[in-house]
Parts: C-alpha cells; sequence; structure tokens
C-alpha cells in the first residue's frame, strides 16, 4: 500500500514559534486599531482571541453587553454582562466608542480600553458587527477593518448548528442576518476566508504587522526623525 505523502514541513510547525520574528512587536509607527467583523458563527472572536494570546503586543477589547450569559461564559472574560440601565448610563456618559442592538441586546466597547492599551503602545482587536464597525470608522481614531467570510452558506449553518447554542428559529435569523450584512464586504479593507482556523489566525496577524509599515502612515516618523537623523534636512528626490 503507498503510502502519503506527509504534510509540507511548514503546515506541521507551530502556528507562532516560541523564538520568532513574529513575535516581536512592530518597531515603525503608532497603535492601531483593528476592526473585526464577521457573520455570527464565522469565528471573529475565537480569532481575536488566539491572535491576541499569541503576542504581548496585541490587546483585545472585551465588550459590554445586556444580554444574559450562556453556559459556559465568565463575566469579564467573554463579556461584561451589565443591566440595561447601567448600559444606558455608560452611554449618556459617552462611555462607548460604539453600541450596536443585536436580537434585542445592546452590545458596546468601552472608550476606556481602546485608550489605555494606546497608552501602553499596544494595537486592539475589536469584533463588532458592521453597525458598529461604521460608527468606529466615522471617529478620529485610526482603524483598519477585516472581514471575516465562511468558506460557504451550507459551512455556516453547520457551524451554527454545532455550537448547539440556538434553537433552530434562531439560526434560521442568524443566517438570513449573514446574508444581509455579507453585501456590505467591500466597506472593509480586508477580507479572510476563515477555511482552516489556524491559518486564519496566521493570515490575520500577517495583516496587523503589515499595516505598522504602511508608507502613509510612517511619513512623518521618515521626515522629523530618519531622515533629519541620516541627512540633516535632505531634499526628497524627483
Amino acid at each position: 500500500m503507498k503510502e502519503s505523502n506527509p504534510e509540507p514541513r511548514s503546515r506541521l510547525a507551530p502556528l507562532i514559534p516560541d523564538e520568532g520574528w513574529y513575535r516581536l512587536p512592530p518597531d515603525l509607527g503608532q497603535p492601531l486599531l483593528y476592526i473585526v467583523s464577521a457573520p455570527s458563527g464565522a469565528g471573529k472572536t475565537s480569532l481575536c482571541r488566539r491572535v491576541s494570546s499569541l503576542v504581548s503586543w496585541i490587546t483585545y477589547s472585551i465588550s459590554y453587553t445586556t444580554r444574559e450569559p450562556r453556559p459556559g461564559e465568565v463575566d469579564g472574560v467573554d463579556y461584561f454582562f451589565v443591566s440595561p440601565q447601567v448600559f444606558q448610563e455608560m452611554q449618556d456618559r459617552g462611555d462607548f466608542l460604539e453600541t450596536a442592538e443585536v436580537y434585542g441586546n445592546r452590545y458596546g466597547t468601552a472608550r476606556s480600553q481602546i485608550e489605555a492599551s494606546f497608552a501602553k503602545g499596544k494595537d486592539v482587536l475589536v469584533d463588532i458587527d458592521i453597525q458598529g464597525a461604521r460608527t468606529m470608522r466615522a471617529s478620529n481614531i485610526p482603524s483598519i477593518s477585516v472581514y471575516i467570510l465562511p468558506p460557504s452558506y451550507d459551512i455556516l449553518r453547520q457551524r451554527l448548528s454545532s455550537r448547539a447554542q440556538d434553537s433552530e428559529a434562531t439560526i434560521r435569523k442568524r443566517l438570513e442576518r449573514a446574508k444581509n450584512e455579507i453585501v456590505s464586504y467591500n466597506e472593509y479593507d480586508y477580507l479572510l476566508i476563515n477555511r482552516e482556523f489556524d491559518r486564519t489566525a496566521q493570515d490575520l496577524l500577517a495583516i496587523i504587522r503589515a499595516e505598522h509599515y504602511r508608507k502613509a502612515g510612517l511619513l512623518g516618523f521618515m521626515e522629523e526623525v530618519f531622515l533629519k537623523e541620516f541627512s540633516g534636512n535632505p531634499q526628497p528626490h524627483a
């Protein structure tokens, strides 16, 4: 019997080795906010948590919500679970950068979490829906947006069913919402198809690193620091 060919070494290696350049924080640019959206069940929360656990220079922003905790969820880890009254008080004080209502429950991203991470020089990942993403983009915080797609409609249905968290009626609502949301994919800077979880996490981390080296975000650094250090006050070449 013919033996099957082994997988390439790169697929067998750990996603992020203990010794590797990918663990090092980017050495250029300011901290950035990464908006990650996806249909329910496409894996956005798990991907954000995985990437933020791999390196010390990325934090994951935990949202506030008025919905009840699901079995196994922990306050302050999965969400900050608050009453509708507390949520409204926070919104009235301007504590949220964005809020959205989904299936009758309210969700919000706390301004203080983002500001605290930026003060430490850390990037921030937020997983929010299209409503929240639009509000966040309208703020003055530099952000990059990524939309996570499932491989197919059938696979999304399978993932929602396998979670065993929702009734069949709720799953149908989530699938219908997914159809309506996916058409807005062109509002995002990047698209990722979550076919294989570890690979998609690696791709998301690659996007985060690459954004720190965009020329547009480094012009001030080049003009004020780097070029002056090398040659005083050079004139750019035509």
